[in-house]
């Protein structure tokens, strides 16, 4: 009796108005009597008082589709096997309710949209044909996702969040070019019911429509792969077709007995997820509509994003009460110079420029990254977590260095990876007037966030009086505050102001134990005793600096401030520079347009007679900064075109004589980084004068086309 107390309360809610909430704190996910059903899944879908729809139908069927519509409902309905009589019943059904369904809501019906399947179960209840239309429309509406259609953008969300919990599984299947649209389809549409036995499509909606959660669709297909992952990974030299035919038919396998499981792993890996990949998508998936701008964000979004209020909340203890909770290890990849101009105390400093210009000292940083969030976890530190939050500027030219940075995480398959929305900019918003209190070591003189408007477009840093006046501002708004004893009403003040003072007492307190940022090894990865060796470029009307005496002026192409493992090499003599007058480089820097003005077609630039060969690369600042290029080879120079917004629009950036190259350099461990150094001789010195850098997929090809050009000059 004890045991089935709960039917009799079910029973009894269910004569009174219920709501859902009612229904799973008596159910708590059990499955539910077939003659309860009825009721309990249209006080679940909310149309259990809602009106006859259907009155409104003239029965007449005359849709341009009818035919195609007509045969699939027999179609459908013979494979179920019911008596005639039944058949006729259900085709009927099926038949009126998606005719009115397309008129009322003015849509066409095409095959294999999941409309039929997701049918017969509701069919199975019996019901009136208006009350099994209410609940269609309802399940459609509610639980069915928008853009479950070929590249839909609910695959690239549901591929992402793949990914965020096993990226090595993602990475097997996007080698495969195997999509989630591809096998996934019918799993959105129909909520299983395509796939799935009729009594395990059940027992599944029952748990389903008690959770009222939208998204558990996304969780139920992400258990459905890590369930096979090692199915999926043994079929690594399986054709697509293979690989895809398996996916599609894995639900077929769930019996009714594990419908409990299989939901209480997707609540699981759904309470491991965080939370803005519910709250900022729900409009892009469930809602009326979305712009075509929030849908290329998801579409290009290279990891889960992370908005900025869930990592600010995150970092109060109340909101990490629940062991399984998402807990935030964030990590700024910001230039040094901007992470010491502001940033939140939590953050561990991990300079995304270093990937390129010290790989050394990247590594190490990594490494040290992976220790303190070790230490911070066993801390129990609210600066510790297991879910990395990576933070870049949220300006475009430093957000491809971050970009890479989690690219190597991912490449590493690194779980719980996830990209800061807006990045330092959106946190700096966020705190607004509070940020002296809520961010560490915040300077407004150099804080680029403060000097937006006056960096914009190049423009000259704001003046020194202008930031004062800007930082004096917020002192008198302090002062006036504290000499009138209380707060003025104000009514642009934040609501989180709670949120902040807990974030600046309790959060700070702690963030000693995530500080260990090696800054001083990243600074100076050649060791703490002296200063990094950096190669000294001298200007050609500089007199007093070392001229790389006792160097022999070569050209090569060698490795860049690394061990002589050569990847090529060639030399020149040294009287290349004196064969030729015009060779000079004297001459040659007088002429060099390395900031050229010159707005240019890039593909009649390419397709230019004397244009040898051309690579796509990037050039690399030696800040970091990099820009998608063109690197074009003449008989006589090297030229350089740099992409522009505009579609097939450059600017020459670049345009070198050959003869004016000495060095060709690689990094050992980046070999596609390509450094050209320039200069000449003077007294027996090799005197460099300028260098360009990029990186060129294949660079050898390009490095060799190069180097046998010049040779041909001597």
């Amino acid at each position: 009796m004890d045991d089935n107390y709960w039917l009799i309360e079910l029973e009894s809610a269910l004569l009174d108005d219920c709501t859902v909430d009612d229904i799973y704190a008596i159910c708590q996910g059990k499955s539910i009597p077939d003659a309860l059903r009825p009721d309990v899944w249209q006080v679940c879908l909310d149309v259990k008082t809602k009106i006859d729809q259907l009155a409104q139908f003239n029965e007449i069927f005359d849709l341009p589709f009818q035919s195609k519509l007509r045969q699939d409902c027999h179609r459908f309905v013979e494979k179920l096997g019911n008596e005639e009589e039944d058949r006729v019943a259900v085709v009927a059904d099926l038949e009126s309710i998606l005719t009115f369904y397309c008129k009322n809501r003015n849509l066409v019906y095409e095959s294999n949209n999941g409309w039929i399947e997701l049918l017969l179960p509701l069919l199975s209840l019996k019901l009136m044909r208006s009350e099994t239309y209410n609940l269609f429309e309802a399940i459609r509406d509610t639980y069915i996702p928008k853009g479950c259609v070929k590249n839909g953008n609910v695959f690239h969300i549901f591929r992402l969040l793949l990914q965020y919990h096993d990226p090595e599984l993602c990475s097997i299947l996007d080698t495969k070019r195997v999509t989630p649209d591809t096998y996934a389809m019918s799993w959105f549409q129909t909520l299983f019911a395509s796939t799935c036995t009729l009594e395990v499509v059940l027992a599944m909606w029952d748990l389903y429509l008690q959770q009222s959660d939208p998204f558990l669709i996304f969780f139920l297909s992400l258990i459905m792969l890590i369930n096979g992952r090692e199915q999926i990974l043994t079929m690594k030299s399986s054709t697509k077709d293979e690989l895809i035919g398996f996916l599609v038919n894995m639900p077929c396998e769930i019996e009714a007995n594990d419908v409990m499981d299989f939901c209480s792993l997707a609540q699981y890996y759904s309470l491991k997820t965080p939370t803005s990949f519910k709250r900022d998508l729900l409009q892009i998936l469930f809602g009326v509509q979305s712009s075509e701008a929030e849908k290329n964000v998801v579409s290009q979004a290279l990891c889960l994003p992370v908005s900025v209020n869930e990592l600010i909340e995150n970092a109060s203890s109340e909101s990490n009460s629940h062991p399984d909770a998402v807990r935030f290890f964030l990590v700024d990849c910001r230039p040094a110079g901007q992470y010491n101009s502001g940033h939140l105390s939590t953050a561990f400093h991990l300079d995304s420029n270093l990937m390129l210009q010290e790989p050394v000292a990247f590594q190490t940083a990594v490494q040290g990254l992976l220790r303190s969030q070790k230490n911070a976890i066993e801390a129990n530190s609210n600066a510790g977590g297991e879910h990395l939050c990576f933070l870049s500027s949220g300006r475009q030219e430093e957000d491809q260095y971050t970009h890479m940075v989690v690219a190597s995480f991912l490449q590493k398959n690194t779980k719980y990876v996830s990209l800061l929305t807006g990045g330092y900019e959106a946190i700096h918003e966020y705190f607004g007037e509070n940020m002296i209190d809520c961010l560490e070591d915040h300077d407004p003189l150099k804080c680029l966030v403060c000097n937006k408007d006056q960096l914009q477009y190049g423009k000259a840093p704001l003046n020194n009086n202008a930031l004062f006046a800007n930082t004096g501002s917020l002192k008198r708004q302090e002062n006036h505050r504290n000499n009138n004893g209380a707060d003025q009403p104000n009514a642009e003040r934040k609501p989180t102001i709670d949120l902040f003072s807990k974030f600046s007492s309790a959060v700070k307190s702690k963030s000693a134990e995530v500080k260990g940022k090696l800054f001083d090894y990243i600074s100076n990865p050649n060791g703490p005793n002296g200063p990094a060796v950096t190669e000294k470029h001298v200007s050609r009307t500089e007199r007093n600096g070392k001229r790389y005496r006792n160097v022999q002026p070569v050209f090569s192409i060698g490795e860049d401030q690394e061990d002589d493992d050569y990847h090529n090499s060639s030399s020149l003599d040294q009287n290349q520079f004196h064969n030729d007058p015009s060779s000079n480089p004297r001459s040659q820097m007088q002429s060099n347009n390395h900031q050229s003005e010159d707005l240019v077609s890039i593909q009649a630039y390419l397709k230019a007679p004397d244009i040898i060969r051309h690579f796509k690369c990037q050039e690399v600042h030696l800040n970091g900064y990099m820009f998608e290029s063109y690197l074009l080879v003449t008989a006589s120079h090297m030229i350089v075109l740099r992409e522009l917004d505009q579609k097939d629009k450059a600017r020459v950036i670049v345009r070198r004589p050959l003869n004016s190259i000495v060095k060709i350099t690689a990094k050992k461990r980046h070999r596609d980084l390509i450094t050209f150094k320039y200069g000449y001789t003077e007294d027996e010195n090799l005197v460099i004068t300028d260098m360009d850098r990029f990186l060129i997929p294949n660079a050898s090809e390009a490095t060799e086309l190069i180097s046998k050009h010049i040779i041909k000059q001597t």
